[in-house]
Protein backbone atom coordinates (compact mmCIF):
# COMPACT_ATOMS: atom_id res chain seq x y z
CA UNK A 1 0.00 0.00 0.00
CA UNK A 2 1.03 3.52 -0.74
CA UNK A 3 3.08 4.82 2.28
CA UNK A 4 1.47 8.16 2.60
CA UNK A 5 -2.14 6.91 1.93
CA UNK A 6 -1.66 4.39 4.78
CA UNK A 7 -0.48 7.31 7.07
CA UNK A 8 -3.35 9.51 5.78
CA UNK A 9 -5.60 6.71 6.74
CA UNK A 10 -4.64 6.39 9.95
CA UNK A 11 -3.88 9.96 11.40
CA UNK A 12 -6.70 12.20 13.21
CA UNK A 13 -6.69 15.86 13.70
CA UNK A 14 -4.92 17.71 15.65
CA UNK A 15 -4.11 21.37 16.15
CA UNK A 16 -0.88 22.83 14.67
CA UNK A 17 -0.72 25.99 17.79
CA UNK A 18 2.28 26.25 19.75
CA UNK A 19 2.77 27.68 23.42
CA UNK A 20 6.44 27.77 21.99
CA UNK A 21 8.46 27.85 18.94
CA UNK A 22 12.14 27.75 18.92
CA UNK A 23 13.95 28.55 15.68
CA UNK A 24 17.50 28.24 15.10
CA UNK A 25 19.20 29.53 12.49
CA UNK A 26 17.67 33.41 11.78
CA UNK A 27 18.02 33.37 7.71
CA UNK A 28 15.79 33.12 5.05
CA UNK A 29 14.14 29.88 6.51
CA UNK A 30 13.93 30.80 9.91
CA UNK A 31 13.22 34.27 9.49
CA UNK A 32 10.26 33.55 7.21
CA UNK A 33 8.87 30.86 9.64
CA UNK A 34 9.07 33.09 12.35
CA UNK A 35 7.29 35.45 10.47
CA UNK A 36 4.72 33.28 9.14
CA UNK A 37 4.16 31.43 12.36
CA UNK A 38 3.60 34.72 14.41
CA UNK A 39 1.75 36.25 11.96
CA UNK A 40 -1.10 33.09 11.57
CA UNK A 41 -1.01 32.62 15.33
CA UNK A 42 0.28 29.57 15.15
CA UNK A 43 3.22 29.96 17.87
CA UNK A 44 2.10 31.82 21.53
CA UNK A 45 6.02 32.83 21.62
CA UNK A 46 9.02 33.17 19.41
CA UNK A 47 12.48 32.38 20.28
CA UNK A 48 15.27 32.31 18.16
CA UNK A 49 19.21 30.91 18.35
CA UNK A 50 21.08 32.88 15.79
CA UNK A 51 25.27 32.15 15.46
CA UNK A 52 25.76 35.92 14.82
CA UNK A 53 25.97 38.94 17.33
CA UNK A 54 24.77 41.04 15.15
CA UNK A 55 21.56 39.11 14.04
CA UNK A 56 20.47 38.79 18.00
CA UNK A 57 21.01 42.26 18.36
CA UNK A 58 18.71 43.12 15.48
CA UNK A 59 15.57 40.84 16.33
CA UNK A 60 16.22 41.56 20.00
CA UNK A 61 15.86 45.16 19.25
CA UNK A 62 12.15 45.10 17.42
CA UNK A 63 11.88 42.21 15.69
CA UNK A 64 8.02 41.90 16.06
CA UNK A 65 8.23 38.19 15.75
CA UNK A 66 11.29 37.66 17.73
CA UNK A 67 10.37 37.51 21.14
CA UNK A 68 13.85 36.71 22.02
CA UNK A 69 17.46 35.66 20.78
CA UNK A 70 19.67 33.72 22.39
CA UNK A 71 23.54 33.26 21.87
CA UNK A 72 23.40 29.71 23.19
CA UNK A 73 21.14 26.75 21.25
CA UNK A 74 20.38 25.30 24.56
CA UNK A 75 19.21 28.25 26.01
CA UNK A 76 16.98 28.58 22.90
CA UNK A 77 14.89 25.53 23.27
CA UNK A 78 14.14 25.52 27.14
CA UNK A 79 10.55 25.49 27.21
CA UNK A 80 9.81 24.88 23.53
CA UNK A 81 7.20 22.79 22.45
CA UNK A 82 8.09 22.93 18.50
CA UNK A 83 11.99 23.02 17.86
CA UNK A 84 12.96 23.93 14.32
CA UNK A 85 16.14 23.36 13.06
CA UNK A 86 16.76 26.28 10.25
CA UNK A 87 20.71 25.86 9.65
CA UNK A 88 22.38 24.79 6.68
CA UNK A 89 22.62 20.76 6.75
CA UNK A 90 25.83 20.37 7.68
CA UNK A 91 25.08 22.26 10.87
CA UNK A 92 21.57 20.48 11.80
CA UNK A 93 23.07 17.16 13.46
CA UNK A 94 25.62 18.79 15.05
CA UNK A 95 22.54 21.11 16.65
CA UNK A 96 21.15 18.10 18.05
CA UNK A 97 23.70 17.39 20.13
CA UNK A 98 23.69 20.92 21.54
CA UNK A 99 20.16 21.01 22.47
CA UNK A 100 19.30 17.40 23.34
CA UNK A 101 19.22 17.78 27.36
CA UNK A 102 17.77 20.95 27.08
CA UNK A 103 14.55 19.91 25.50
CA UNK A 104 11.14 19.61 27.18
CA UNK A 105 10.25 16.14 27.30
CA UNK A 106 7.43 15.95 25.02
CA UNK A 107 9.15 18.65 22.45
CA UNK A 108 8.55 18.09 18.86
CA UNK A 109 12.11 18.65 17.16
CA UNK A 110 12.38 18.81 13.19
CA UNK A 111 14.40 20.60 10.83
CA UNK A 112 14.30 22.52 6.86
CA UNK A 113 17.37 20.31 5.44
CA UNK A 114 16.80 19.60 1.91
CA UNK A 115 18.46 16.23 2.35
CA UNK A 116 16.55 13.72 4.78
CA UNK A 117 17.95 10.41 5.60
CA UNK A 118 21.80 11.06 7.58
CA UNK A 119 19.28 13.94 9.76
CA UNK A 120 16.60 11.83 10.20
CA UNK A 121 18.54 8.71 11.59
CA UNK A 122 20.90 11.43 13.30
CA UNK A 123 17.50 12.84 14.74
CA UNK A 124 15.73 9.86 16.04
CA UNK A 125 18.92 8.43 17.90
CA UNK A 126 19.23 11.76 19.55
CA UNK A 127 15.95 11.97 20.98
CA UNK A 128 15.13 8.47 21.81
CA UNK A 129 15.12 9.90 25.72
CA UNK A 130 13.34 13.43 25.41
CA UNK A 131 11.17 14.87 22.58
CA UNK A 132 10.52 13.43 19.15
CA UNK A 133 12.22 13.79 15.96
CA UNK A 134 10.34 13.71 12.45
CA UNK A 135 12.13 15.86 9.18
CA UNK A 136 10.65 18.38 7.56
CA UNK A 137 11.64 19.60 3.86
CA UNK A 138 9.62 22.93 2.94
CA UNK A 139 10.41 23.55 -0.53
CA UNK A 140 10.38 26.87 -0.17
CA UNK A 141 14.34 28.61 -0.97
CA UNK A 142 15.48 30.99 -3.24
CA UNK A 143 18.67 32.10 -4.93
CA UNK A 144 18.38 34.75 -2.02
CA UNK A 145 19.14 34.31 1.16
CA UNK A 146 19.73 35.87 5.18
CA UNK A 147 17.49 37.92 7.50
CA UNK A 148 17.00 40.77 5.34
CA UNK A 149 15.09 38.83 2.79
CA UNK A 150 12.67 37.08 4.79
CA UNK A 151 8.93 36.56 3.87
CA UNK A 152 6.15 35.63 5.85
CA UNK A 153 4.54 34.38 2.94
CA UNK A 154 7.42 32.36 1.96
CA UNK A 155 5.79 28.87 2.48
CA UNK A 156 2.40 29.70 0.86
CA UNK A 157 1.48 27.49 -1.86
CA UNK A 158 4.91 25.42 -1.98
CA UNK A 159 5.32 21.96 -1.25
CA UNK A 160 6.56 20.39 1.86
CA UNK A 161 7.99 16.76 2.88
CA UNK A 162 7.34 15.15 6.27
CA UNK A 163 9.41 12.19 6.43
CA UNK A 164 8.95 10.00 9.11
CA UNK A 165 10.24 6.50 9.49
CA UNK A 166 7.73 3.93 8.67
CA UNK A 167 8.29 2.02 11.52
CA UNK A 168 7.83 4.76 14.05
CA UNK A 169 4.76 4.86 16.17
CA UNK A 170 4.45 8.38 16.55
CA UNK A 171 0.74 8.95 14.87
CA UNK A 172 -0.30 12.28 16.72
CA UNK A 173 3.21 13.66 16.65
CA UNK A 174 3.23 13.20 12.76
CA UNK A 175 -0.01 14.91 12.26
CA UNK A 176 0.22 17.59 14.23
CA UNK A 177 3.80 18.92 12.34
CA UNK A 178 1.81 17.90 9.10
CA UNK A 179 -1.14 20.59 10.26
CA UNK A 180 1.77 23.16 10.98
CA UNK A 181 2.82 22.83 8.14
CA UNK A 182 -0.64 23.54 6.20
CA UNK A 183 -1.47 26.07 8.64
CA UNK A 184 1.54 28.07 6.73
CA UNK A 185 -0.39 27.23 3.85
CA UNK A 186 1.99 24.41 2.43
CA UNK A 187 0.91 21.20 0.34
CA UNK A 188 2.73 18.07 2.94
CA UNK A 189 3.48 15.09 1.27
CA UNK A 190 4.20 12.22 3.99
CA UNK A 191 7.69 9.83 2.69
CA UNK A 192 10.38 8.03 4.03
CA UNK A 193 13.70 9.59 4.49
CA UNK A 194 15.34 7.75 1.83
CA UNK A 195 12.35 8.16 -0.70
CA UNK A 196 12.49 11.94 -0.01
CA UNK A 197 16.41 11.94 -0.99
CA UNK A 198 15.29 9.79 -3.88
CA UNK A 199 12.78 12.29 -5.02
CA UNK A 200 14.77 15.71 -4.34
CA UNK A 201 17.54 14.35 -5.98
CA UNK A 202 16.24 14.41 -9.23
CA UNK A 203 13.35 17.55 -8.76
CA UNK A 204 15.44 19.89 -6.93
CA UNK A 205 19.35 18.56 -6.51
CA UNK A 206 19.33 17.76 -10.47
CA UNK A 207 17.95 21.21 -11.83
CA UNK A 208 20.08 23.09 -9.78
CA UNK A 209 23.58 21.31 -10.68
CA UNK A 210 22.23 21.14 -14.23
CA UNK A 211 21.82 25.61 -14.26
CA UNK A 212 24.85 25.88 -12.54
CA UNK A 213 27.08 23.68 -15.11
CA UNK A 214 25.68 25.85 -17.86
CA UNK A 215 26.17 28.78 -16.11
CA UNK A 216 30.37 27.80 -16.03
CA UNK A 217 30.06 26.40 -19.42
CA UNK A 218 29.46 29.90 -20.33
CA UNK A 219 31.58 31.11 -17.70
CA UNK A 220 34.11 29.79 -20.28
CA UNK A 221 32.82 31.76 -23.27
CA UNK A 222 33.34 35.61 -24.00
CA UNK A 223 32.26 38.15 -21.44
CA UNK A 224 30.88 40.15 -24.52
CA UNK A 225 28.21 37.28 -24.98
CA UNK A 226 26.39 38.15 -21.50
CA UNK A 227 25.16 41.11 -22.80
CA UNK A 228 23.03 39.31 -25.84
CA UNK A 229 21.19 36.74 -23.83
CA UNK A 230 17.30 36.75 -23.34
CA UNK A 231 15.41 35.82 -21.02
CA UNK A 232 15.22 31.98 -21.59
CA UNK A 233 18.69 31.99 -20.56
CA UNK A 234 17.80 33.91 -17.36
CA UNK A 235 15.20 32.15 -16.42
CA UNK A 236 17.30 28.54 -17.00
CA UNK A 237 20.44 29.81 -14.78
CA UNK A 238 18.34 31.62 -11.96
CA UNK A 239 18.62 29.23 -9.38
CA UNK A 240 22.51 29.40 -10.24
CA UNK A 241 23.23 32.26 -7.86
CA UNK A 242 21.82 30.22 -5.19
CA UNK A 243 24.54 29.60 -2.08
CA UNK A 244 27.41 27.63 -3.19
CA UNK A 245 28.48 26.54 0.21
CA UNK A 246 24.81 25.51 0.71
CA UNK A 247 24.69 23.46 -1.68
CA UNK A 248 28.08 21.80 -1.65
CA UNK A 249 26.80 20.37 1.34
CA UNK A 250 23.58 19.38 -0.28
CA UNK A 251 26.28 17.24 -2.67
CA UNK A 252 28.03 15.53 -0.18
CA UNK A 253 24.66 14.80 2.00
CA UNK A 254 23.02 13.33 -1.11
CA UNK A 255 25.93 12.05 -3.00
CA UNK A 256 24.62 8.61 -4.45
CA UNK A 257 21.43 10.22 -5.18
CA UNK A 258 22.34 12.88 -7.27
CA UNK A 259 24.95 10.83 -9.28
CA UNK A 260 21.99 8.84 -9.83
CA UNK A 261 19.83 11.36 -11.35
CA UNK A 262 23.03 12.38 -13.26
CA UNK A 263 23.53 9.10 -14.99
CA UNK A 264 19.78 9.07 -15.80
CA UNK A 265 20.02 12.59 -17.02
CA UNK A 266 23.13 11.49 -19.11
CA UNK A 267 21.07 8.84 -20.89
CA UNK A 268 18.47 11.40 -22.17
CA UNK A 269 20.85 13.56 -23.03
CA UNK A 270 22.81 10.80 -24.95
CA UNK A 271 19.64 10.40 -27.37
CA UNK A 272 19.17 14.19 -28.47
CA UNK A 273 23.16 13.68 -29.41
CA UNK A 274 22.12 10.86 -31.10
CA UNK A 275 19.25 11.85 -32.82
CA UNK A 276 21.42 15.19 -33.84
CA UNK A 277 24.14 13.35 -34.94
CA UNK A 278 21.59 11.13 -37.54
CA UNK A 279 19.80 14.42 -38.44
CA UNK A 280 16.37 12.68 -37.27
CA UNK A 281 14.10 15.33 -37.64
CA UNK A 282 11.48 13.74 -36.43
CA UNK A 283 13.10 12.29 -33.24
CA UNK A 284 14.31 15.78 -32.43
CA UNK A 285 10.69 16.80 -32.44
CA UNK A 286 9.28 14.05 -30.38
CA UNK A 287 11.84 14.74 -27.98
CA UNK A 288 10.91 18.00 -27.41
CA UNK A 289 7.38 17.60 -27.47
CA UNK A 290 8.04 14.82 -24.41
CA UNK A 291 9.62 17.73 -23.06
CA UNK A 292 6.76 20.37 -23.82
CA UNK A 293 4.08 18.26 -22.60
CA UNK A 294 5.80 17.93 -19.38
CA UNK A 295 6.54 21.24 -18.56
CA UNK A 296 2.92 21.77 -19.24
CA UNK A 297 2.06 19.59 -16.94
CA UNK A 298 3.40 21.03 -13.85
CA UNK A 299 1.54 22.84 -11.50
CA UNK A 300 1.15 27.00 -11.94
CA UNK A 301 2.47 27.84 -8.39
CA UNK A 302 5.63 26.08 -9.32
CA UNK A 303 6.51 29.46 -11.63
CA UNK A 304 7.40 31.38 -8.84
CA UNK A 305 10.22 28.72 -7.07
Amino acid sequence: MNFCLWWGSKLDQFGGVFEQVTILGAGLLGASLGEAAKLKNLAGKVHVWARRKEIREKLNAGASWCDRAFAQPAEAVKGADLIVACTPVEHIVELFADIRDSIRNDALVTDVGSVKQQICETGRASFLAKGVFIGSHPMAGSEKSGLENADPRLYEGRNCFVTPFPDENIDAEITKLRNFWESLGMRVTLTSPSDHDLIVAHISHLPHFLASALAYHLSKKPSSWDNLCGGGLKDTTRIAAGDPGMWTDIAKQNRGQILLALDEFEESLKHLREHLHAEEAHAIKEFLKTGQTYRRRLPSSYESD
